[in-house]
């Protein structure tokens, strides 16, 4: 391959100058493994990076996600960043997201692609998440065209009790009986927001924390439908919060009623700062 070959793949050079980009992204995870890298598995990560190794031409595009999302569940608003030499950048001018559009499946979306400060950091500069979990009780089930990314509940549900125990959960805990154990991780979470909503039909919880550990959300979701129901009382799920263990008697709520819809960070001049601190946490 001549040097003059416009297709000619360029390798990142870390010792000349970089850039780095933040990414929006959306996808439908029903047909991902999850967001990270698994060998001999189709995952949002994976794709994303094939993608910008063929529209940069570079040989190096690792992302940095803000949430390492499971199998089966979905984004709406995703955050990734990566580093790139600057010339492989200007190569593309504006038309990165549009050239991924055009080898990406339409499963999957990056909707914006942007310069950020060197001090941005799409996992641990993020201030918070946002997670929303779709449910519907409807006697007949739910609507065929919305069945991918909300659960059909079989009984009737409780709002009102659902969104009083979630009120409950919020405040710095351990949240260790609902998450699944990783090596070296910590369960103390900050939950900033929890609520239990109805429009008709469709029981939406949204909940925001700084952060959230493995399986976390879907078991929370797990606690409140036995509340809906009635199989447990309000305080049940976070008389929960005292365990120094995972509970075998929370249920883990199906994935593809959870959606990742938003995240927050500060302004540029307090990136540096967050990401140190939460740094800091984590350890």
């Amino acid at each position: 391959m001549s040097e003059a070959d416009p297709h000619a793949r360029v390798r990142l050079d870390m010792s000349g100058e970089v850039v780095r980009v933040r990414l929006d992204i959306s996808y439908d995870g029903s047909d991902f493994a999850g967001w990270a890298t698994q060998p001999g598995q189709r995952t949002v990560q994976a794709t994303i990076e094939d993608a910008l190794r063929m529209v940069l031409r570079v040989d190096g595009a690792a992302l940095t996600v803000a949430g390492r999302t499971d199998a089966g569940v979905h984004a709406t608003g995703q955050v990734a960043h990566f580093d790139v030499s600057m010339s492989a950048w200007e190569a593309l001018g504006t038309t990165l997201v549009r050239r991924l559009a055009g080898v990406l499946h339409p499963d999957v979306r990056v909707h914006e692609a942007r310069i950020v400060p060197a001090e941005f950091d799409a996992r641990f500069g993020a201030l918070w998440r946002r997670y929303v979990y779709c449910i519907s009780d409807r006697e007949s089930g739910v609507d065929p065209l919305t069945r991918g990314f909300v659960l059909s509940w079989p009984r009737p549900l409780d709002v009102e009790t659902m969104n009083a125990a979630a009120q409950r959960l919020v405040g710095l805990h351990d949240y260790v009986a609902f998450c699944r154990w990783r090596e070296g991780a910590t369960t103390i979470r900050t939950v900033q927001e929890f609520t239990v909503r109805r429009e008709q039909d469709l029981v939406t919880c949204s909940v925001r924390a700084d952060a959230f550990c493995h399986s976390m959300v879907r078991s929370l979701v797990g606690s409140l439908l036995a509340v809906g129901e009635g199989r447990h009382d309000v305080d049940w799920p976070a008389s929960l919060l005292l365990a120094t263990s995972r509970s075998d008697h929370v249920a883990v709520a199906p994935a593809h009623g959870l959606t990742l819809v938003e995240v927050r960070y500060p302004p540029d001049d307090e990136l540096a700062a967050r990401t140190e601190q939460t740094r800091a946490r984590r350890t």
